[in-house]
């Protein structure tokens, strides 16, 4: 049994593929919480913000997107200034306009779980390639889920941003054939 490539590059990584990564989850704050890490990964690597994952929860109250709605510019200026996070401007200043629209999200359908998973009828797109079979950057699904946030006020979610966030929460299950984390 192999598992999935990625993951191969370090036990946090290996813990985070064999725990959390492909599995289903209808948490909010955990939802959110991955909306911003995916975010923050743009142009980096998910190691990269892997790491740094705890330093978030810290500097961001532990996800908590009702206080990060909130911020002034005196926290975003706190959070430029914090090297345990990715300091890019953009990407600080897109935590508050998505906890904004997040909560807007969960005003119009309860909660943001019922939002994501209306999208794939509350069942999980499976498709397990080979081990050689190439992921792809983004789907037709991603596509429509990406258009659909943007046009809700989110930022930092382009098709391939948002295919790695339907993966990561298990909304798509792209394990591949004999991964020991789908036994």
């Amino acid at each position: 049994m192999s598992r999935c490539a990625w993951s191969l590059g370090s036990e946090l990584m290996t813990a985070y593929h064999d725990t959390e990564w492909g599995r289903p989850n209808h948490d909010d704050r955990y939802l959110f919480e991955l909306l911003l890490l995916e975010g923050a990964q743009a142009g980096l690597s998910w190691s990269t913000v892997l790491n740094k994952r705890e330093n978030y929860r810290r500097a961001l109250d532990g996800f908590d997107f009702h206080r990060i709605a909130g911020y002034g510019q005196a926290k975003l200026d706190e959070l430029r200034a914090d090297p345990g996070i990715v300091r890019n401007r953009l990407k600080i200043e897109s935590t508050v306009k998505n906890a904004r629209a997040f909560l807007a999200v969960r005003e119009e359908f309860g909660t943001f779980d019922a939002y994501l998973w209306q999208w794939v009828d509350g069942t999980p797109v499976v498709t397990h390639r080979p081990p050689a079979e190439p992921l792809p950057p983004s789907t037709e699904l991603s596509d429509r889920v990406s258009k659909d946030l943007k046009r809700r006020g989110f930022t930092f979610v382009g098709t391939t941003i948002v295919y790695s966030y339907l993966q990561a929460t298990g909304v798509v299950d792209d394990h591949v054939k004999g991964c020991p984390a789908i036994a």
